[in-house]
């Protein structure tokens, strides 16, 4: 395993798994490239985010989903939800920490659709806030 950092937050991620930054996402995928994991970083200059401004920002990004379910994803806590489009299965996600706000998708081919639902909720699992955020 390996631990993934940035400014704000950690994770940790298996050896099959690899990050790169694009503009302020961060996109990780597998080595076998089934699906990709993107996840952008929100910040919140005053006070702490909490659940009600996570589902509400849920509902108005993307009316897509139809659904929403709470979730927790290592040290945050939000809501998830699913749906399909243009032949892809997409898995999203907004949960916050602190003055942390992560918008997480996570797509592949609806005929790959489940497949690493397993690893990728693992690799949630493991998300910190980063010592930055503690000071």
């Amino acid at each position: 395993m390996k631990i993934l950092e940035t400014d704000h937050w950690c994770m940790m991620l298996p050896q099959e798994w690899h990050a790169e930054t694009d503009d302020d996402v961060i996109r990780i995928v597998d080595q076998d490239d089934v699906g990709e994991i993107e996840i952008t970083t929100l910040h919140k200059h005053v006070g702490n985010v909490d659940s009600i401004e996570i589902a509400a920002m849920a509902k108005e990004e993307s009316p897509e989903v139809v659904t929403w379910h709470d979730v927790t994803a290592g040290a945050f806590k939000g809501v998830t939800g699913v749906y399909t489009e243009d032949g892809a299965a997409i898995r999203e996600w907004y949960v916050g920490s602190e003055q942390l706000l992560l918008f997480i998708t996570y797509v592949c081919a609806d005929e790959d659709n489940g497949l690493d639902d397993a690893s990728v909720d693992e690799l949630l699992a493991t998300l910190v806030v980063g010592d930055s955020q503690a000071a």
